[in-house]
């Protein structure tokens, strides 16, 4: 009679003398934790909640476990222009200033030459009137008495003043302006110089109420603190002029504190559609919370600007001595006047490019942080991403029409990246709106 195998139905068909397992074999997922791994196939191992899924294997958790056992990865945002759709860094920054020139050179050094040009004329004819005349004008003046030089140095003076009080008039305007140009560059749209003139030119007379009150409380204060000095000099006498010290310095500080918190408002005038006063308080309540960095920003850029400035027009400016000195030492006083005019006059050309260049960059890292700050208030990287993926308004001027976020109170001023504030819903109006 045939004995029936030890292992019933499931030994049939195996050599002799080979061991059948008890049960059946484990499989990769039911391997057992410490046993020892199936012949005839790698060891797969579960990975634990959380961790990263084992090589060439998709990437699903092999405990079978909800999705959010997963490892989220990151996802950069989207930079489709000179500046990615996130609050910027100070690195960010500067490249972006210089891909904004880069990209719209027509429009931005264009406008900047035309904010340097009346200095720089102005520059030359002083130059060459005190070169070709200097000592015309000291025989002449030995002459006059104190009575005559009195008015003659305060019409100087009017001219000077009157002079540079327009040429900060049309670098506000033109400051104004050339914030279209970077503004579209962040979603990397060129802008020529008509297009930001036009898209600017609806905004020309609230700029120019702008700088006026710009202007005239920079004169205004100006003028008390001369007042001042005059009276304590000619009340105290010398103990005056020790008081004007930490005096000056208190009101150099409150110029620079006031300045940094009104720097972003012929932007604000510009993109969001202000009038002047709409304007500086928008600028106030953007820049609060954040006036040591945007300090910190403004002083490196002017120290680059003002170190690469001296660099290039140092080596113009010692032309004429470097041509009577060394090349014509003996060519009289005709031709020293001569070689004095032609290096007044290219020290003024000179300083005309190199100014235009850094007013394009100040005027475009200004532009920069401002669109930084609303990236940071207002979300308006949302906003642009929405307008990029739309392709709406192209001709426009990006973060014109934006609702301005404020919070109220008990809420969190500072909305976190990635979400509307408030919870606002995609595609509707901030919950504040104007």
């Amino acid at each position: 009679m045939q004995q029936p195998h030890p292992a019933g139905e499931a030994g049939k068909g195996q050599p002799p003398g080979n061991q059948p397992p008890w049960g059946p074999q484990p499989g990769p997922e039911q391997q057992a934790w410490g046993g020892q791994p199936v012949w005839g196939g790698p060891p797969t191992w579960g990975n634990p909640p959380g961790g990263p899924p084992a090589w060439g294997t998709p990437p699903h958790n092999h405990y079978g476990g909800p999705p959010p056992y997963q490892q989220p990865r990151y996802v950069a945002p989207p930079k489709p222009g000179i500046v990615p759709l996130r609050p910027l860094m100070f690195g960010e920054i500067l490249d972006g200033s210089f891909q904004a020139i880069r990209r719209n050179a027509k429009a931005m050094l264009g406008a900047a030459l035309l904010a340097q040009t009346l200095a720089a004329v102005l520059t030359a004819v002083l130059t060459a009137f005190s070169a070709t005349s200097a000592a015309s004008l000291e025989s002449w003046a030995e002459g006059l008495t104190e009575q005559d030089l009195v008015p003659m140095v305060l019409t100087f003076a009017s001219g000077i003043l009157l002079v540079s009080v327009l040429t900060v008039f049309l670098s506000a305007v033109l400051q104004g302006a050339m914030v279209v140009p970077v503004a579209r560059s962040v979603l990397n749209r060129p802008t020529g110089f008509r297009q930001m003139w036009a898209l600017a030119r609806s905004r020309a007379w609230a700029l120019i109420r702008l700088a006026a009150l710009l202007v005239g409380g920079g004169l205004l204060i100006a003028l008390l603190f001369v007042a001042l000095a005059v009276l304590l000099v000619s009340t105290v006498g010398g103990v005056g002029a020790l008081i004007l010290i930490p005096l000056g310095l208190v009101c150099f500080v409150l110029y620079v504190w006031v300045y940094i918190k009104l720097m972003v408002a012929p932007a604000a005038v510009v993109v969001e559609e202000l009038g002047a006063v709409a304007g500086i308080r928008r600028s106030w309540e953007l820049t609060r919370n954040s006036w040591w960095r945007l300090l910190g920003i403004t002083l490196v850029v002017g120290i680059m600007v003002g170190i690469i400035a001296q660099i290039v027009t140092i080596p113009v400016s010692l032309l004429s001595g470097f041509y009577t000195g060394v090349v014509s030492p003996h060519g009289g006083a005709e031709q020293a006047m001569t070689a004095a005019v032609v290096a007044g006059v290219a020290t003024a050309i000179v300083g005309a490019v190199v100014g235009a260049v850094g007013f394009a960059f100040q005027t475009s890292v200004m532009a920069l942080l401002y669109l930084d700050l609303r990236m940071r208030r207002d979300g308006l990287d949302i906003a642009l991403l929405r307008l990029l993926e739309s392709g709406a308004d192209p001709d426009g001027v990006p973060g014109r029409g934006v609702p301005v976020y404020r919070a109220e109170p008990g809420q969190n001023p500072w909305p976190h990246y990635g979400a509307p504030p408030n919870g606002a819903p995609p595609g509707g109006a901030w919950p504040n709106g104007r």
